[in-house]
Order: C-alpha cells, then sequence, then structure tokens
C-alpha cells in the first residue's frame, strides 16, 4: 500500500466504533490527514508544544493525556523536545516526570497573553492539542452534556490562533480545539442534541473514536514515513496506571478506572495492535 491508502484505512479504522458520528465529520476532511499530520511531525524540530487535559469531575480525564504522552514519547526518539501544556490539576500531577508549562484556569482574560507570551518563549516548530475544551463562538466551554464548564478550563485556544508554525488538533466529540475546521459537519451531529461546537480552528484535525487512538494512529503514520516502529514499546496499561495514580478519571463514567471513554484497556491494546499491523510491524 502506499502512503494514502496506508493513512485512509487508518482513519476508516480510528472511526468504524463511530459512538459519537465521527463518520459524518470524516467525510468533511479531506483524505489523507493522518499522513499530513504525521509528516508536520516528522518535520518538527526544537520544542513542540502539547495541550491536553478536558477537565471532569473536578479532575482531569484519561481521554487525552495518555495521548499526549505517547506523541511525547515520540517526538523525543525524533530529537524533537515536546513539551505538555496544561492546567491544575493535570500540570501539578505530571511535572515530576514530564515537561511541563502550566497554564492558568478560570481565568480567560489572561489567557491570551499568556499564550502570546509561551509562544515567544518556546518559538515553537509545532503546537499540537488532544482533547482540550474548545472555544464556543459565545466565548465559553462546554463539554459534551452542554454543561458550561468554562471556570475548569484552562484555555490553550490561542496557543493555535496565534502561533505562527503549524498546528495539528485532535478531537472525538465536536466540542474540542480544532473542530471548527468542520463547524457546520459537527451542528448536523445527532448523538446528543446538547452538544456545543468549538468554534477554535487549526491547520490539519485528526478525528477518532477515541482521541488517545487518534495519538497513536498517528504515530503509526509516522512508523511507517520512518521504517521504524514507534509503538513498540508503547506501554497504554502502564500509562493509564500512571494517571490514575494521579487522580484521573474516565471522561463518560467519570470514576477513577482504567478506560478511555468507558471502553477497556484492552480495546486500546487491540487498536494498537492493530495500528502495527497495518504498518507491517506486527
Amino acid at each position: 500500500m502506499n502512503n494514502l491508502v496506508i493513512s485512509t484505512t487508518i482513519e476508516d479504522l480510528l472511526v468504524a466504533r463511530n459512538p459519537r458520528g465521527m463518520q459524518a465529520l470524516q467525510k468533511a476532511l479531506v483524505p489523507g490527514y493522518y499522513l499530513r499530520g504525521a509528516q508536520m511531525l516528522q518535520s518538527a524540530i526544537g520544542k513542540v508544544l502539547i495541550g491536553t487535559g478536558f477537565p471532569v469531575a473536578g479532575t482531569y480525564e484519561t481521554d487525552g493525556p495518555v495521548g499526549a504522552i505517547a506523541l511525547y514519547q515520540a517526538l523525543e526518539t525524533l530529537g524533537a523536545k515536546p513539551i505538555l501544556v496544561c492546567g491544575a490539576p493535570l500540570a501539578d500531577a505530571i511535572a515530576a516526570d514530564y515537561r511541563v508549562h502550566k497554564i492558568s484556569v478560570g481565568k480567560p482574560a489572561v489567557s491570551k497573553v499568556e499564550a502570546q507570551k509561551a509562544l515567544q518563549q518556546y518559538k515553537p516548530s509545532l503546537v499540537i492539542s488532544i482533547e482540550r475544551p474548545g472555544m464556543a463562538a459565545d466565548g465559553n466551554y462546554y463539554n459534551m452534556r452542554g454543561e458550561d464548564i468554562s471556570l475548569a478550563c484552562a484555555s490553550f485556544d490561542y496557543f493555535l490562533s496565534l502561533a505562527d508554525c503549524p498546528t495539528i488538533a485532535i478531537g472525538d466529540g465536536g466540542n474540542e480545539i480544532g473542530m471548527g475546521n468542520v463547524a457546520s459537519a459537527v451542528e448536523q451531529l445527532s448523538i446528543s442534541p446538547s452538544i456545543i461546537p468549538s468554534a477554535i480552528c487549526c491547520d490539519e484535525l485528526l478525528i477518532a473514536d477515541v482521541s488517545n487512538w487518534a495519538a497513536h494512529g498517528l504515530i503509526a503514520m509516522l512508523s511507517v514515513l520512518r521504517g521504524q516502529d514507534m509503538l513498540v514499546d508503547w506501554d497504554n496499561f502502564a500509562i493509564l496506571q500512571y494517571l490514575s495514580d494521579r487522580g484521573s478519571v474516565d471522561g463518560v463514567t467519570r470514576e477513577n478506572q482504567l478506560t478511555e471513554d468507558g471502553l477497556s484497556a484492552d480495546i486500546s491494546e487491540e487498536l494498537i495492535q492493530n495500528l502495527r499491523t497495518l504498518g507491517g510491524f506486527y
């Protein structure tokens, strides 16, 4: 298979379950988005900012941070210097083990200035958002239930809108950063009448049934480009345990358990092996 065929195969695989209607959003995207995203990763040098952390029940959900850490490790393998950008409590929970830039929670008035200063400080070659709440047209942030979670959110939106480098955004529902690229398609989703779409755009939007899976798909595509299995040493269960030990919850069940959006860890493990197989590594 050529690279575009591999990419579109990955794209189909990652929305095969379709619990939130991502197949409908897929139709609004130009095929090959995982290939284009992987090429952006491959070209990244120096610092790369990765924003993550969706607030749930006073803490953060497992979907997002798992994929962010996977991308962090992959970028380090490439020789880049990734930095995780998030607010409390996630920023404090992982700061001892990863490079972290902490941003303010519930302070929208300072978020633009914070982003400007950080972009000037780091001068990133790439900015990635994975499962970050995206600002709606009214300036607020909403979860999948349509609840206003603005006071619990750390804003990462301006890191993308003000960046002078390429930007990638990953989401699985319609309310995440980047979904502004397909806003009209999000409005047609029938999974929940309470969804309030994000209005924030990006250079390359990647979708999946679970945002963490998009990170694995991106790394699988990168593996093909490099001819190197970059998922071979990835231990998804261990990272879920690491985050659970530090207070994560499942975004659907809101329980501290080793699941992602209500799906058991073995489902993600099988998906990762299928991605490796597509690349000819498993």
